[in-house]
């Protein structure tokens, strides 16, 4: 159902980028896919290697507790064995990143694993060891690519409209008040279907990780721990950044519209619902 859903939304993105596109011709259209495609191609080729570069990750072998760990998980869930790191920062926090399960990675930093219990730790290495089997990454980069292909072409809509242009080049009887709506609205409907995206594969990824571990039960409490940490301790990251976590670094803002996390404690919910089932 989860990924259902996740399909429906992502073509209610490419049908705003259309809705978007068709107020710029296929030219306009066309170098703003371009546009995002290399650059958000560059970002999911090379992400793991940012992002862990970011955060001054270090990686570890098979005499840390958290590389046995994984090793054990991946072994039960029949993936290959991802690379596996510290980020010296007491702000409790982890994530996983790699375009596929060939080339992952797996990050959790130092006050993470001097908060949490084994059984906790399980189930939150088996939260992002989930996130690698159901390809989030590639699924989080198609809804970058179509939104900032979207966000580009308001911003051509934009300056074309400061300018004395906007619009296609043989539309210049369209209404210029449905053009201003559509560049007001667009990118806001955009970081709304994204955002949505994102909560749907942390629950997705919560799922899997309690099953993986075979209980909810430390995933839930680690949750709890972790969101209680990380808002006395927050982590030095970028925003950018923010939506590879377990629970996001960053508060405030518009509520939980464009929240990249679901509430803590409707995830912990969720994963209580699964006792029984498991």
């Amino acid at each position: 159902m989860n990924g259902l859903k996740t399909a429906a939304l992502l073509g209610a993105l490419a049908a705003l980028f259309m809705l978007v596109g068709s107020a710029f011709g296929e030219s306009g259209l066309l170098f703003a896919f371009i546009f995002a495609v290399v650059t958000n191609g560059v970002a999911y080729w090379f992400s793991d290697r940012i992002v862990l570069r970011m955060h001054n990750a270090q990686e570890v072998n098979s005499d840390h507790v958290l590389y046995r760990m994984t090793q054990r998980l991946t072994q039960k869930a029949g993936l290959p064995m991802p690379r596996v790191y510290i980020i010296p920062s007491p702000s409790p926090n982890a994530f996983a990143t790699g375009r596929d399960p060939d080339h992952a990675a797996v990050a959790a930093t130092q006050g993470i694993l001097n908060m949490l219990s084994e059984s906790e730790l399980e189930g939150v290495i088996a939260h992002e060891l989930t996130h690698v089997k159901n390809r989030d990454t590639l699924i989080s980069t198609i809804a970058a690519t179509i939104a900032a292909a979207i966000m580009f072409m308001v911003q051509m809509g934009r300056f074309g409209l400061i300018f004395g242009g906007g619009g296609r080049d043989n539309d210049r009887g369209g209404n210029p008040i449905a053009l201003l709506a559509t560049l007001i609205l667009a990118p806001i409907a955009a970081m709304l279907i994204q955002a949505t995206i994102s909560r749907g594969r942390e629950y997705a990824a919560d799922a899997g990780g309690a099953t993986m571990a075979g209980t909810p039960m430390g995933l839930a409490m680690a949750l709890r721990k972790i969101d209680a940490g990380a808002h006395q301790i927050p982590l030095d990251t970028n925003p950018a950044a923010a939506h590879l976590f377990i629970v996001s670094p960053f508060w405030g803002g518009m509520g939980n519209l464009f929240a990249t996390h679901p509430p803590t404690e409707a995830r912990v919910k969720a994963l209580m619902e699964m006792r029984g089932r498991l």
